[in-house]
């Protein structure tokens, strides 16, 4: 089990200076939300910073934490864009970069209904799997062809390519256990799930990662797959954090995301530099 921590938005330096201390404190990972303009009842207008400029100044802070986003909505992006912003941040962090991906909050986030973006869930599907298809070939460095019913690229050639080997993991939230959503995450490197039906703090039991893990087993080719959970631990209290997190990492998940949405900056910090929960797989 490896474990990160999810920072929500905030002004880059400071955000990069928390990923510094996440990266001292021993965290495995720091994820940035990636978001126009987020309009909820908990979130009125708050402010939020680009999310490439964000990982470009945590890539320059740290030598050793992954990072990435969590998540991308990638059908209100132009993949060619997207392919090019990744590799730049793969590159600047030399290999350590996750792409973390999702059809995206439509009927929140402002990128999608303030400016005219199809919020439909089939159209916004279709864009998802056209733009993970282009944007993984153009990260090759080899000429990529593509035609779909929203993009088409005419052998296109991006250098350089990607650090990584194969690719940065891609990570796609899968609502489970809807059959299309599971298949899509079971083409990539890994699954963030959401339980259909449920409320943001519902969470998969130790059962469905089981199941996740018997799925990734059986794909044709056997490629590292990570099942990410996310949650909240209470870093005073590790016995009770352990509890939380071993039968999930015993019935197959390699990730747990610490997440505090809405804690003030000293609540954050604090769990932060307490570190993860002290147990590992």
């Amino acid at each position: 089990m490896k474990y990160g921590f999810v920072l929500e938005g905030g002004e880059p330096r400071h955000v990069a200076n928390l990923a510094a201390e996440a990266e001292a404190a021993g965290w495995d990972a720091v994820f940035v939300a990636d978001a126009v303009a987020i309009e909820t009842p908990s979130y009125p207008t708050m402010p939020w910073y680009n999310s490439w400029v964000m990982l470009a100044a945590i890539a320059l802070k740290t030598e050793r934490i992954r990072l990435g986003t969590m998540i991308t909505a990638v059908p209100r992006r132009r993949p060619w864009d997207l392919a090019k912003e990744t590799a730049t941040i793969d590159h600047l962090s030399d290999g350590r970069f996750i792409f973390g991906v999702g059809l995206g909050a439509a009927e929140h986030d402002g990128g999608f209904y303030k400016v005219g973006e199809p919020m439909d869930l089939p159209t916004r599907a279709q864009k998802l799997d056209e733009g993970l298809e282009i944007i993984n070939g153009l990260w090759s460095g080899k000429p990529c062809s593509f035609a779909g019913a929203h993009y088409r690229v005419d052998a296109m050639t991006m250098l350089p390519p990607v650090r990584q080997t194969p690719r940065p993991p891609v990570w796609v939230v899968g609502v489970w256990p809807k059959q299309k959503s599971i298949a899509r995450t079971l083409r990539w490197d890994g699954i963030i799930p959401q339980v259909y039906g449920g409320d943001p703090t519902t969470r998969v039991t130790p059962d469905d990662v089981r199941e996740m893990r018997r799925m990734a087993d059986e794909r044709p080719v056997q490629t590292p797959f990570d099942i990410v959970i996310g949650g909240s631990t209470p870093g005073n209290k590790p016995k009770k954090a352990v509890e939380l997190v071993r039968p999930l990492a015993e019935a197959g998940a390699t990730w747990w995301l610490e997440s505090m949405w809405g804690a003030t900056d000293e609540k954050l910090r604090k769990r932060i530099q307490q570190g993860p929960p002290p147990w590992q797989t």
